[in-house]
């Protein structure tokens, strides 16, 4: 398929030259016949692959049904789905909206509010270099990626930023800090800024810190909760709990849905009128996500990442062997980068030629998301099909 020159659609992205007709799976198929293995699941949000049977029968009773209400009334499937979010976070309770800006824009409400109720008339929030957190004004200006950023000023204030992974530089802000800092808010695994894994005592050592200086501990796991890790969120990992965490894409496996959730003082901070959303947590966005959960529960998908992102990453290095061009295969969980000492961002046409659909994020990291419900078959496959790109 050639690429639309009369389309009436903004040109803020850099679209490939295929259009997709259909999914099974972890594959697609476009409207030429052609078949794609899904390395990338629409950006970490169909973890559970594409047309899954459970997923679509939930949309479709629900469709039947009833698909808008409002927040001015009572959603059965939305109380269901905060119930078993808090159930799986150890949070208490949950703001829902349509995306993870959204809900990282509730986060950051959340920590400015709560600033504010303590007497702090310029509260400010620690974020970190290299970061993504959305589009809007408010995540756009956290976000640690100035490129994103540019064009789009004034910037919001109120943010105070860090090196990524580094405990000390978060010390050296809370001993300078003059009491206008009220939270931390970061990735437990930097996403778009290529799956940087920080030291494993980082999360543990933050949120010591941040008790310590009476912050508020913030995650941003849009990309990485709903079981891409290995855990349902990736701060499981490290034995804590966050005062918030935000997650979006995998939960609704295609259906636009994010949410914010927050335990302890967070949790009661936002009162009736301070925040709210249209379509945010509607029937048919938590009938979906529900269903995700019934899948990810039923069908011990969270184990599974673990064990097959190690493989896979395995045989990944293990096939890379010698190429000089390879600085490092690394992974937690599905999320998985290879990181080239050069520019690869020609990779990503080469493979779509190689019916494999990936990602390369900062010019030189392959990065990798596929479904958690890849079988062995299907993840040598991807392996082997990416092994062929790279060696090209």
């Amino acid at each position: 398929m050639s690429e639309a020159t009369d389309s009436n659609v903004m040109d803020t992205y850099g679209r490939l030259p295929v259009q997709f007709e259909s999914g099974e799976g972890v594959y697609l198929t476009d409207t030429d016949g052609k078949r794609y293995l899904d390395a990338l699941t629409g950006l970490a949000v169909c973890g559970l692959g594409h047309a899954h049977p459970r997923v679509t029968d939930a949309l479709r009773q629900q469709a039947g049904k009833l698909l808008h209400t409002s927040n001015l009334y009572v959603i059965g499937e939305q109380e269901r789905l905060a119930k078993r979010l808090c159930e799986h976070s150890g949070m208490e309770r949950v703001f829902f909206g349509n995306s993870g800006a959204e809900a990282n824009e509730a986060a950051i409400k959340i920590a400015r509010l709560h600033g504010h109720n303590r007497g702090i008339a310029k509260p400010r929030t620690i974020v970190m270099e290299s970061s993504f957190h959305g589009r809007t004004m408010a995540t756009l200006t956290a976000t640690g990626n100035r490129k994103v950023q540019a064009g789009f000023e004034p910037l919001l204030g109120g943010f105070v930023r860090a090196p990524y992974g580094d405990i000390e530089a978060l010390r050296a802000i809370a001993d300078n800090d003059d009491g206008e800092v009220v939270a931390v808010f970061f990735e437990p695994v930097l996403g778009e800024g290529g799956i940087v894994i920080p030291p494993s005592e980082f999360l543990g050592q933050v949120r010591q810190l941040a008790d310590d200086a009476g912050w508020l501990m913030l995650l941003d796991e849009i990309q990485t909760g709903n079981g891409r890790t290995g855990a349902y969120f990736a701060y499981q990992h490290a034995g804590i709990l966050p005062d918030v965490v935000t997650t979006a894409k995998g939960l609704g496996n295609g259906m636009p849905i994010g949410v914010c959730l927050a335990q302890g003082v967070a949790a009661t901070t936002l009162k009736r009128g301070n925040h709210g959303s249209t379509f945010g947590g509607n029937p048919i966005a938590c009938a979906a996500a529900n269903a995700v959960i019934d899948e990810i529960e039923a069908s011990g998908l969270m184990e599974r990442a673990t064990e097959l992102g190690d493989r896979m990453s395995d045989a990944l290095r293990e096939g890379l062997k010698g190429d000089n061009r390879v600085q490092e295969v690394r992974n937690l969980g599905l999320m998985m980068a290879i990181e080239m000492r050069e520019d690869c961002s020609d990779l990503v046409g080469k493979a779509l030629d190689a019916g494999l659909l990936i990602n390369v994020t900062q010019g030189n990291i392959v990065r990798l998301l596929p479904p958690l419900v890849l079988s062995d078959s299907e993840a040598q496959e991807l392996v082997e099909r990416l092994l062929g790109v790279i060696r090209s």
